[in-house]
């Protein structure tokens, strides 16, 4: 058997098969058949993490800390943490593999773009927070937020995606919102239960889940 070159920490269940599912997706484009993305899964007790987050904190270090040694024991390559938030603690770890890390990603891709101003769409903590903010504006990109109103809107849509407990009525919602704020500017997704029900072809639409999991591919590629 080749050696895996991916490993991903498994965290809480939509998000994680999320990001598997189109893990596989885009690995079957690739190279066809019934081919899947090779990969290795250390799934966590996400009840430990979760009840921790969205602050950083030495507690929360400590849990991930030895989560990520169990992964790194695994002979990989790269990590892949299918959740935003948790990268702010990912970045105050000691970690020898290459974590495939959101947040550079879409800024190299913004950039790319030569977009100057994006939208944030995040938690209520991620778009409130400076952790994403901050990086951003360090690279030179201006960083806005919906009204109180969407933002609040935003932040029902993930909680309820996450509990699997999503409407037809808060999806179009949601759909209805993202057009919005893609008229006049890019918006950037930040939180992987946004990216679960994400439109698809809007070209102003930045995914960092998808970023990641692309990414991801094509290191196993």
């Amino acid at each position: 058997m080749d050696k895996m070159k991916l490993g991903i920490l498994g965290l809480g269940s939509r998000s994680t098969l999320f990001y598997i599912n189109e893990l596989n997706t885009l690995y079957n484009q690739e190279k066809g058949g019934y081919s899947s993305c090779p990969f290795m899964l250390l799934n966590s007790n996400f009840d430990t993490i979760n009840s921790l987050l969205p602050d950083t904190s030495d507690s929360l270090n400590a849990i991930v800390q030895d989560y990520i040694k169990e992964l790194e024991k695994m002979d990989i390559e790269s990590i892949l943490i299918p959740n935003i938030t948790l990268h702010e603690t990912i970045d105050r770890l000691v970690i020898k593999k290459r974590i495939i890390h959101p947040i550079h990603l879409a800024i190299a891709k913004i950039k790319e773009n030569n977009w100057t101003k994006i939208v944030l769409l995040g938690s209520l903590h991620s778009m409130q927070s400076q952790y994403i903010s901050s990086a951003f504006k360090a690279k030179g990109i201006e960083v806005a937020l919906p009204s109180e109103e969407d933002r609040f809107l935003v932040d029902e849509v993930r909680k309820r995606v996450y509990a699997e407990t999503e409407t037809i009525g808060l999806i179009e919602d949601y759909y209805l919102l993202i057009e919005k704020y893609t008229k006049d500017n890019p918006v950037v997704l930040a939180c992987t239960e946004l990216s679960v029900f994400k439109p698809m072809n809007n070209n102003n639409l930045l995914d960092m889940a998808q970023l990641q999991i692309i990414e991801a591919v094509q290191i196993v590629l």
